[in-house]
């Protein structure tokens, strides 16, 4: 009898610590957009590294490959803002199906050039901003419907469970991207997008209809300035945008990566690697363990403390020069952001009225699209003058003094409590 109670208690203490899946079970709808994001995540990283490979057989030149990003970056803001606003006045599963169709088209296009071995980087180029406008347009949508399918309590544990799918995409995608270009070639690896978007379309076809709720506005610029006029109203949503660029921004170390590996580690190219999917790795360990999310009432606390831990993370590994170390804090630092995303993802679901949601989706696009490429740009600049550790130890301690002063100029945040949520 002792013994069976233990046992209970132990298994009560481990669904109390391992993943919660409950959004999985509560809701067929969340469960099977869940599992086409994540097939559909899988083909869009294998996109992006092959994109990049494809780019750079052509020109043999990095800036050509660099351009890639800006190419995604212009329509990925526009028409993030632009595309929340359009979320906010139409039925947001037919926005969804019509800007993944785009999104499908384009993955066949690039399956298209690929096998009939195109040698021109313009129609990448081309290709890619037209991908990235139909992301912008489907992302706020998407993002806008989960608070509709789940109850309040369940928000956390679906934010960490969508962060667990990105990650896992970030880990695996690049890995097989680059070896379905090696062994099938530039267009077997598109194609493999193609199919498996298939997967997330059809999670979207199940989805019930969504039309707007309470006041509709008409999308365009008025709409796109009454989201942000309501952020100036909200400092608990406002805040959420301030502390997540203190990270992105200060304390974004990937630009250091090449960097680090060949002159602080001594390594070559596969470390670069390495350390790019520490991060990843980090938050799908957290992920594993996140079962206690949904328990914190103070979310705002815990999204201060999560991205303070995120900057000493970071800034942790400018002050050794062993690699294992190194890795093992650039991994505390993606445990730390999925806590972060998870819990500023729920207040943004559940604190913001459902006729601004989309626009404020769309809001969270351009900063999480924007803050790590200014991220890049400032701390690549830092690591050129000041050397790379010091500019890594300088983000960190930069992204805990700005999450500070963000949380002292707005006290309130600090009480931010699930059970009453206020914007």
């Amino acid at each position: 009898m002792g013994i069976n109670g233990i046992g209970c208690e132990t298994i009560l203490c481990m669904r109390g610590i391992l993943t919660d899946i409950r959004p999985l079970r509560a809701s067929p709808a969340f469960r099977r957009l869940f599992f086409g994001n994540s097939v559909g995540q899988l083909g869009q990283q294998m996109t992006a590294v092959t994109v990049a490979i494809q780019v750079y057989a052509i020109s043999h030149s990095s800036f050509a490959v660099g351009v890639i990003g800006a190419c995604a970056l212009l329509p990925l803001v526009g028409f993030g803002l632009y595309g929340g606003a359009i979320a906010d006045a139409m039925d947001r599963r037919k926005l969804s199906l019509m800007a993944s169709a785009l999104a499908w088209f384009c993955s066949v296009a690039l399956a298209a050039q690929g096998f009939l071995h195109n040698h021109h980087t313009w129609v990448l180029y081309a290709v890619t901003a037209l991908q990235s406008a139909a992301f912008a347009l489907n992302s706020p949508a998407r993002n806008a419907m989960i608070a509709r399918l789940l109850p309040r309590e369940l928000l956390p544990a679906a934010s960490a469970l969508n962060m667990a799918s990105f990650n896992l995409g970030f880990t695996l995608g690049p890995m097989l991207g680059a070896l379905a270009t090696k062994f099938g070639g530039y267009g077997m690896a598109y194609a493999i997008d193609a199919i498996t978007f298939s997967a997330s379309y059809y999670a979207l076809l199940r989805l019930p209809k969504m039309p707007p709720e309470g006041k509709v506005s008409r999308p365009g610029l008025r709409s796109v300035f009454e989201g942000l006029r309501y952020l100036r109203t909200s400092p608990n949503l406002r805040m959420t945008f301030i502390i997540d660029l203190c990270a992105m921004v200060l304390a974004q170390p990937r630009a250091l990566f090449p960097a680090m590996a060949a002159r602080v580690y001594n390594a070559g190219t596969g470390t670069v690697g390495l350390l790019q999917s520490a991060p990843a790795m980090g938050a799908l360990a957290a992920f594993l363990f996140s079962g206690w999310v949904s328990r914190v009432r103070l979310q705002g606390l815990a999204v201060v403390i999560a991205v303070c831990g995120y900057g000493l993370a970071v800034g942790s590994v400018g002050i050794t020069s062993i690699l294992w170390v190194g890795v093992i804090c650039l991994a505390i630092s993606g445990a730390c952001d999925m806590v972060s995303s998870a819990y500023r993802s729920t207040i943004l679901q559940v604190a913001a009225p459902d006729e601004l949601r989309g626009r404020l989706q769309g809001v969270f696009i351009v900063v999480v699209a924007g803050g790590p490429r200014a991220g890049d740009f400032l701390i690549g600049s830092g690591g050129s003058t000041l050397g790379e550790r010091v500019a890594l130890i300088a983000g960190g301690l930069a992204c805990v003094a700005g999450v500070l002063i963000a949380a002292s100029l707005q006290p309130k945040f600090l009480k931010y409590d699930a059970r009453h949520p206020t914007p």
